[in-house]
């Protein structure tokens, strides 16, 4: 009998690590736009090895924070530039981050609606302008997309125009900015593509094009203040084997 894709996953993560004498529990503090991933790997991850994770998710920014200022986690992952930062600052234990995967933003519609034309640098801009309401995250929030749209909407000369516009979302996996669009409130909504495919009626209408694209790379790693170190590697080494690439692919992002 042929094994489907999570029984096949589960046995060759079994393989990989084993099995463990002592379970642990991980805490594990996720960048939103992995948390669909995260889930499927961490439930196939716990199967094959008796591990116990616990996740919260929500924006980079916020999660950045509380690892500086020293809460306890064994595993984070966080977007861009957060894990670079962390290392400098000695939060994050040197040569323990990976990168898992990366992601793009594109925009999304809800099903059935008219899609806005951004195929390239000139349509996009069109469509930006041609919109009655725009939904993004609130770079307030601490999200990177949220910050990424407010320096991109500067460089573009066109703040102050999009400004009455915007419906800014609060982040985090309760607050996506898609869920304005769900509620009528907004033409489309820009965020990360895993994000936008985390709202049921939500459809994709794609990246956004050439130089106003921004690609994320999502890092697994270990901070200073971990209390089960060794699991945490063990869980890092899940997320970042071969077996995960098609979890991310379905879920919006490319394996790092």
């Amino acid at each position: 009998m042929r094994r489907t894709a999570a029984v096949t996953t589960i046995f060759a993560f079994g393989l990989i690590f084993g099995g463990y004498a002592q379970a642990a529990e991980i805490k594990a503090l996720v960048s939103t736009a992995m948390k669909a991933p995260f889930g499927d790997i961490a439930a196939q991850f716990e199967k094959a090895t008796g591990h116990k994770v616990i996740a919260t998710f929500g924006p980079t920014g916020p999660l950045t924070k509380r690892v500086a200022d020293g809460e306890m986690a064994d595993v984070v992952i966080l977007g861009g530039e957060s894990t670079a930062a962390l290392l400098g600052q000695g939060k994050i234990v040197m040569g323990s981050n990976a990168a898992a995967a990366r992601g793009m933003i594109g925009a999304g519609v809800a099903k059935g609606a008219p899609k806005p034309d951004i195929s390239s640098e000139a349509t996009f801009k069109a469509a930006l302008l041609n919109a009655k309401a725009i939904a993004v995250t609130d770079p307030a929030g601490g999200g990177s997309s949220g910050v990424y749209f407010s320096k991109l909407f500067e460089k573009m000369g066109l703040a102050e125009t999009l400004k009455p516009k915007l419906r800014l979302a609060a982040g985090g996996p309760n607050g996506y900015a898609a869920t304005f669009v769900i509620k009528g409130e907004a033409d489309f909504a820009m965020q990360p593509i895993p994000e936008l495919l985390a709202v049921p009626g939500i459809e994709v209408v794609g990246p956004l094009p050439g130089a106003f694209q921004n690609v994320t790379t999502y890092s697994a790693s270990i901070p200073t203040s971990a209390k089960e170190p060794d699991a945490a590697k063990a869980l890092i080494k899940a997320l970042t084997a071969p077996e995960a690439a098609a979890i991310y692919r379905s879920k919006g992002l490319e394996p790092g």
